[in-house]
């Protein structure tokens, strides 16, 4: 391993190299970057000391006895509750709890401490050679994304020390001079956390063995003391719970994500059980060791450390949440050669660190292995599987660029085309699409829900929307909804087509645009997004009650049955969905976004008609299922509008479309120049 003077950085500090020569612009997007984090610790502090004693620090309680933090008189694990090393034990024993209160405040700001300088070491020791850019902005974005993910939560939330190993591993391996003295802070890492041991071969076969050895040395010495001072603690720990398994929840839990968890999760169990996982956890080891060897050669310091300890979680008897933190440090990889391919990776890291599972993947049961181990897929991935390119590669630095369309004049004299969203011509990245994808309608999901209305704001609503459609004499819902319910077939399909065609046509349409015209794909994607952000603040203005939801119309719900509305609560908010939501409609909403974008890009002109069925169906499904009145159909085409209207106001035409205008225009340009022999001018 190397530390500073081996890092390939310079001697200054990072303010001193970066920000002397830095524009004014930078300094001031990272002035707002530090507040963001600034922001983001002060929330974190403020969500755990709001709660009440009891509800958090609830790990820490646990620790408490009546003459210290920790029973100092008994046993550590006699409630298996407490999931440290015995080590960790009689380091935390001497800290004395004169007040509770105080121990939260103290505890709580202590670990943000060790957030911040986690964060500021890491932003030191990425990868040479890094852009001016980059070293101004690295540091607050890494304690943000910190603050953000799911293991730091924990850990404050919970009252654990698990950031403390991470930190005295990355202070041994960047900030301390000399072997010996780095080595000595990963031993004490691996005294409170075993797996960290797992750092000592990569010490070894990286040239420091000196480093190695004070690892081990500093762990045995460290270990045999705690059980000198307490034995009973330690042949629990050690013998009967064989390195902590056993201690905390059950290891078949959702929240030990270590390979142990996994196979117990899938049904394995007993003797079969134990001897798959160690030949599985030594396969893991041997891979993740080696891989980390051959980056820290590369000089990718940061990156081996996140695969050793990516390493370390898969091959831990349990690995709680709180303990997952190495995986946000392989955010750093750098993985494909084209620029939309670069951005995967770090991506899908950060939504596994900061985001819960189920919004990662949706709730299917064959999908319930995955979304169960997602934390330790990812650590496998980066341990064993992910190709991270070496710096010496030309894509390291310099990845195969997009193709961009020909800028464009702005719209308006006073609105210019938004400089930071240029047109690319080039497919985008499947796997980054889907990802965005899915956690944007997860979040899309959470935010209906989240809206909350009481009952009688959306009926008066309900009956505002009623009166104005009597005004302009178009409230034909009443009776299109009964002359429907009286015809049985038409009332299966509409009903059928209400419930089914909502997602399947609008996902078809984009795979096909995906495959087929990538360029315009873009612009449809872009435009269906906006048009939905629109609709949620339609759902937050305006909560409507549909008119199936209205007493004393007489509308009948051909979908859900008959509504008893003598219960005050049958319209309020439910698991699936927020019922007040219906102005706009975005059933009509993206039908219409799918009849635009058929008419405009079907090939042949007897398809374009076909475009105008899915919108015209939607609307009478909705209409005659008592869903929605026919103003918030309007309302949907009003927000499609919107979408498309802001997309093209913030960069033009479609890229495609000016692509081949530039092409026509030099067509011609080619045609006069060899007409007359000269060039046209300006040229």
């Amino acid at each position: 391993m190397a530390n500073v003077e081996h890092s390939g950085r310079p001697a200054e500090t990072l303010g001193a190299t970066a920000v002397g020569g830095a524009p004014r612009r930078l300094h001031v997007i990272r002035l707002g970057l530090w507040l963001v984090a600034a922001v983001l610790a002060v929330r974190q502090v403020a969500a755990v000391l709001s709660t009440p004693q009891g509800e958090r620090l609830t790990d820490l309680e646990t620790w408490v006895g009546p003459h210290g933090v920790l029973h100092v008189k008994g046993s550590l694990y006699d409630s298996t509750r407490f999931t440290g090393t015995p080590f960790g034990g009689l380091v935390l024993k001497p800290l004395t709890r004169a007040a509770e209160q105080a121990l939260g405040w103290g505890w709580t700001f202590g670990t943000l401490l060790l957030v911040v300088a986690l964060g500021l070491i890491a932003a030191r020791a990425l990868p040479q050679p890094v852009s001016r850019r980059t070293s101004l902005f690295a540091a607050p974005l890494a304690i943000s994304l910190l603050m953000l993910s799911l293991p730091v939560r924990s850990a404050l939330w919970l009252g654990q020390t698990s950031i403390m190993p991470v930190l005295l591993v990355l202070v041994g391996c960047f900030v301390v001079r000399g072997e010996r003295a780095g080595g000595l802070l990963i031993g004490l890492a691996a005294a409170l956390q075993p797996t960290v041991l797992l750092f000592s071969p990569l010490l070894w076969f990286t040239g420091r063995r000196r480093a190695a050895a004070s690892t081990g040395i500093t762990f045995a010495a460290c270990t045999l003391l705690a059980w000198a001072a307490m034995p009973h603690d330690s042949a629990t720990y050690w013998v009967h719970h064989i390195a902590g398994a056993g201690l905390g929840g059950r290891a078949d839990g959702l929240a030990n994500q270590s390979l142990h968890g996994a196979l117990l999760r899938l049904g394995c169990s007993g003797p079969a059980e134990i001897v798959l996982f160690l030949a599985l956890g030594t396969a893991v080891a041997v891979l993740g060791v080696r891989r980390a060897v051959r980056y820290a050669r590369d000089g990718q310091l940061l990156l081996a450390v996140a695969v050793t300890g990516c390493a370390a979680i898969a091959v831990s008897p349990t690995a709680w949440q709180h303990q997952l933190l190495w995986v946000l440090l392989a955010v750093v990889g750098r993985v494909g050669r084209r620029s939309c391919d670069r951005y995967v990776w770090p991506v899908a890291v950060i939504l596994v660190m900061t985001l819960p599972a189920k919004m990662l993947l949706p709730h299917m049961e064959r999908l319930n292995s995955l979304r169960d181990n997602t934390v330790l897929i990812a650590a496998l991935a980066a341990a064993i599987l992910v190709p991270f390119l070496s710096r010496t590669s030309p894509y390291y630095q310099s990845p195969v660029p997009p193709e961009y369309a020909a800028p464009v004049p702005s719209r308006f004299r006073h609105v210019p085309v938004v400089p930071f969203l240029p047109r690319v011509l080039t497919r985008p990245n499947l796997l980054l699409e889907l990802l965005l994808m899915r956690v944007t309608y997860a979040a899309y999901q959470r935010i209906r829900l989240g809206v909350t209305a009481d009952r009688a704001t959306a009926e008066h609503h309900g009956h505002q929307i009623h009166r104005i459609e009597l005004w302009l004499s178009v409230d034909f819902e009443h009776w299109v909804n009964h002359t429907v319910a009286k015809v049985d077939w038409l009332r299966g399909f509409l009903d059928y087509y209400y419930l089914s065609f909502h997602f399947g046509v609008p996902l078809t349409i984009l795979a096909v645009l995906y495959v087929r015209r990538p360029v315009d794909y873009r612009w449809a994607r872009s435009a269906l997004g906006l048009a939905t952000g629109f609709g949620l603040m339609g759902f937050w203005l305006y909560p409507l009650a549909p008119p199936r939801l209205m007493p004393g119309l007489g509308f009948i719900d051909t979908v859900h049955g008959v509504q008893d509305f003598s219960k005050p609560n049958y319209g309020t908010l439910t698991e699936f969905t927020n019922q007040y939501a219906a102005m706009p409609s975005l059933h009509f909403a993206w039908a219409l976004w799918c009849g635009i974008v058929i008419v405009t890009l079907a090939p042949r002109w007897w398809l374009k008609p076909f475009g105008l069925l899915h919108p015209l169906f939607t609307l009478s499904s909705i209409i005659a299922t008592g869903n929605h009145w026919f103003l918030d159909a309007v309302g949907g085409a009003t927000v499609v509008g919107a979408g498309f209207g802001l997309q093209y106001l913030a960069s033009g035409p479609r890229a495609a479309t000016a692509a081949a205008t530039a092409v026509k225009d030099e067509s011609a340009s080619d045609a006069e120049t060899a007409h007359t022999g000269r060039a046209p001018l300006g040229q």
